[in-house]
């Protein structure tokens, strides 16, 4: 037994390469963007025709296959394979055997029941399996049992049975079934590095050359973070800023000695399941037999005109990029700026503004394990710092916050991040002052930097809104004003006691309106919102700014349907002319004569609902007396009468109602012809 379980295991010993996460392929550039992606680039030495192989992990696969690309440019690229999702299951798939039936040479001989072997030892034999158990034996001695294997040949002298552990070897007759179970046994193998897949990926060429081979993988973001130390002189106008790049290794290897590039930008990144397999639902037809057709009549096609391919003339190659240096720069006129107040950087970056992000290239080459951080400085020079106090009402409603106006003066951009703040007494010592936030800072922008709340100020706002009229014209039958409504927002400031500061008032910009006060000229706006300055003087004085916005607001009335009141308000109006106070005092007049003449026949409608109450009860009351009676013939008589007079009041109603609509004719022309 102890035979056949050694000829069983050599069968995974050939044929299957030792797997290593870059086989063939050295690291050489390390790429890692602030979108979360990652660029490795490999590099191999190969002469002529040439397997390469590439190792890596299973999640990376699907970004493997959609970005690899091969440099050679003395060759070609032949292809790359590599295992399937699924390929231990993909490998028993067509054996007569499975996985399981490997865990045990019993298991295996019980599953190939049938198949020809031949068992070699002190008693040979040859045949067909048919059958294998487990028997229970016990020792001598009272030493307990144990379990042996009994397998039943079938062979050409009848049945015969040997016990399987005592057999020295045990070997399948048909080839094919040998060479089934040692490729198993290689998947098995193979199959161990189950988060991981080999490329193999064939170049073709002659001679010898430098292949390299690249794709972009997820990668774990790369953060920056800077230090801005302040010099004891609050007037000064540059600081020392220094930026860091924080970078973990995850990628499963170490980086030994890689060129290192860090990308600050925001890239379109796409990902998609190359790596899983997908089938086509096919509708299912049902099985045809003679004269029976199922495809359509062809009746014939149009000739589809194919268009002319369209060139265009090449692109002129790009003037090679030469990267400059950072620079440390002072004013003109200044003295030299002091010491920097934190070590300064060992190596210079290389800082390079692209179209849409910010490259940062390493001088020198970089080894990071698996598994670890890195932080290395990226920044390290003079910038324009000014401080000021900078107020938002949202934020603190009482106190400004504590700001610094940075400029970026460099030659590249700045990727976001956190500013550690410090300052720096007369005396040299530093000390830790805030927090703030940087936002993407391209070259030539400035950045308001608040890292703590300025105590020494004190601001009081309130805000009022009124209206006023400004315009008013009639056209087309209606009066058309214009109202300026104002929004005013009061500050009351009262300064730091000794030295002066510079503060700067964020202030809702409305949408519409019209920023009236102070000028608008050189106020900056930020996101929806207002950036004015306003210069306090020391000396614990209180002052007061007003900011003040305006809209100008459309109205329309229609004169003919207009209330009165409304219309005798605006006839007064001093914002409008004379000409037009003069209609509308006209039309208000003529508005009374519709009313005047409303009036009558509202009379005349009361006088004679009055009228038919009063008949209502006389006949009520004629119900109730004797016929003949003097009183009956008295209610006969004033009904008689009251008849009269509604005929009356007929007449008089429609002269009324005449009236009415002679008095809004009058008030339509005369509106119609104004304006």
């Amino acid at each position: 037994m102890r035979h056949f379980l050694t000829s069983l295991a050599l069968l995974g010993l050939f044929a299957f390469p030792t797997l290593a996460f870059a086989q063939d392929l050295a690291l050489k550039r390390v790429m890692l963007s602030s979108g979360g992606m990652g660029y490795f680039e490999y590099e191999a030495t190969v002469d002529g025709d040439a397997t390469l192989k590439l190792t890596v992990s299973l999640p990376q696969v699907d970004d493997v296959l959609k970005s690899l690309v091969v440099y050679d440019d003395k060759g070609g690229v032949g292809g790359l394979s590599l295992p399937g999702r699924e390929p231990l299951a993909q490998a028993f798939k067509d054996l007569p055997f499975d996985q399981e039936s490997l865990g045990s040479p019993s298991q295996l001989l019980a599953t190939l029941k049938g198949a020809q072997v031949t068992v070699g030892g002190s008693r040979s034999v040859s045949g067909r399996i048919v059958s294998v158990q487990e028997e229970t034996v016990a020792l001598g001695s009272d030493k307990g049992t144990t379990t042996r294997t009994r397998v039943t040949l079938f062979t050409d002298r009848g049945l015969q049975q040997f016990i399987l552990e005592d057999a020295e070897n045990l070997q399948f007759a048909d080839a094919a079934l040998r060479d089934k179970v040692g490729q198993a046994l290689i998947a098995i193998q193979g199959n161990r590095a189950k988060d991981a897949r080999t490329i193999e990926l064939s170049t073709r060429g002659a001679g010898k050359r430098t292949v390299r081979v690249a794709y972009i993988v997820e990668a774990p973001v790369w953060k920056a973070s800077y230090r801005l130390t302040l010099g004891a002189d609050p007037t000064a106008a540059r600081s020392a800023l220094q930026g860091w790049a924080t970078i973990e290794n995850l990628s499963g290897q170490d980086w030994k000695d890689v060129e290192l590039t860090l990308v600050s930008g925001r890239p379109v990144a796409f990902r998609q399941a190359l790596y899983d397999a997908y089938y086509v639902t096919r509708p299912e037809v049902p099985v045809e037999v003679a004269g029976r057709l199922v495809p359509n009549v062809d009746r014939g096609g149009v000739a589809t005109s194919q268009p002319k391919a369209s060139t265009m003339p090449a692109m002129p190659a790009p003037s090679p990029y030469r990267p400059q240096q950072e620079r440390t720069m002072a004013p003109a006129g200044a003295p030299p700026p002091p010491p920097p107040p934190v070590a300064a950087a060992a190596d210079q970056i290389e800082a390079t503004d692209a179209a849409t992000q910010v490259i940062f290239k390493f001088p020198r080459a970089v080894s990071v394990d698996n598994g670890r951080t890195l932080s290395i400085p990226i920044i390290d020079r003079q910038v324009p710092a000014l401080r000021m106090a900078l107020y938002q009402a949202d934020t603190a409603a009482r106190n400004p916050l504590a700001a610094i106006r940075l400029t970026n003066d460099g030659e590249s951009g700045l990727p976001p991040g956190l500013i550690t703040i410090y300052e720096r007494d007369k005396t040299g010592n530093v000390s830790y002052v805030g927090d703030a936030r940087l936002s993407a800072f391209p070259i030539g922008e400035t950045r308001l930097l608040a890292y703590a709340l300025d105590e020494k100020i004190i601001i009081e706002r309130d805000v009022a809104q009124a209206d006023r009229l400004a315009t008013g014209t009639i056209s087309q039958g209606a009066l058309k004003l214009s109202r300026i409504v104002r929004q005013t927002t009061t500050y009351r400031v009262r300064g730091p006691a000794k030295e002066p500061r510079q503060l700067v008032v964020v202030q809702r910009r409305l949408a519409g309106w019209t920023l009236t006060k102070p000028d608008a000229k050189g106020i900056d706006i930020s996101e929806g919102n207002y950036r004015i300055s306003f210069a306090l003087p020391g000396g614990d004085q209180t002052q007061t700014f007003e900011v003040v916005q305006e809209q100008t607001q459309q109205q329309e009335l229609r004169l003919v349907d207009g209330s009165p009141d409304q219309i005798r308000v605006y006839a007064q109006a001093r914002e409008f002319d004379a000409k037009t106070r003069e209609a509308l005092t006209k039309v208000l007049q003529l508005q009374q004569a519709v009313a005047e003449a409303q009036r009558k026949v509202t009379q005349v409608d009361a006088e004679r609902q009055q009228i038919v109450q009063e008949q209502a009860r006389l006949r009520e009351n004629l119900a109730r007396v004797p016929a003949n009676s003097d009183l009956q013939r008295r209610y006969l008589a004033t009904l008689d009468k009251q008849e009269t007079q509604l005929e009356v009041l007929a007449g008089r109603r429609s002269d009324a109602e005449k009236s009415v609509e002679g008095a809004r004719d009058a008030l339509r022309t005369y509106v119609a012809q104004i304006g």
